[in-house]
């Protein structure tokens, strides 16, 4: 359930491994960052990284599978953003990943969505084993 109370704005839920289901929840974290006046660009970067992290979770995490299920934590003050998601899988080392910009990876599809969370986010943080990822976005300092 979302809330929005004078410390920000919060919704926690925990979700089916369903890619649309997944894509909903992010609309209201964006409209919660349109009412804390949060640059346009701001706002495309986190839908972005949000994007990529649920898709992940659901895909390479839980395998789609219907018995399993993807906790999600979404929260967004004047200052910060945080997403949290938590999938049921085994859990990945980000750090064995192969580099997608290296000369043998650069035409293959896919992989390139961790390395694009942490250019969007100004902090990503994977729990062990792999299987909890949070990120948090922070207001860029007014120009």
């Amino acid at each position: 359930m979302a809330e929005h109370d004078s410390g920000g704005w919060t919704l926690e839920r925990t979700i089916p491994s369903e890619t649309a289901i997944g894509s909903e929840l992010v609309s209201g974290l964006l409209a919660a960052m349109q009412e804390y006046a949060w640059p346009a660009a701001e706002l495309f970067h986190v839908q972005l990284a949000y994007e990529e992290a649920i898709v992940n979770a659901i895909r390479h995490g839980n395998e789609f599978a219907a018995d399993k299920t993807v906790q999600v934590r979404l929260s967004c003050t004047a200052d910060e953003v945080r997403i949290e998601i938590a999938d049921m899988g085994p859990g990945f080392d980000p750090d064995s990943l192969p580099d997608p910009r290296a000369e043998d990876r650069l035409e293959v599809p896919g992989g390139r969505g961790v390395m694009l969370i942490h250019e969007l986010m100004s902090e990503v943080t994977y729990h062990p084993p792999g299987n909890r990822v949070t990120m948090i976005k922070r207001r860029p300092p007014s120009p």
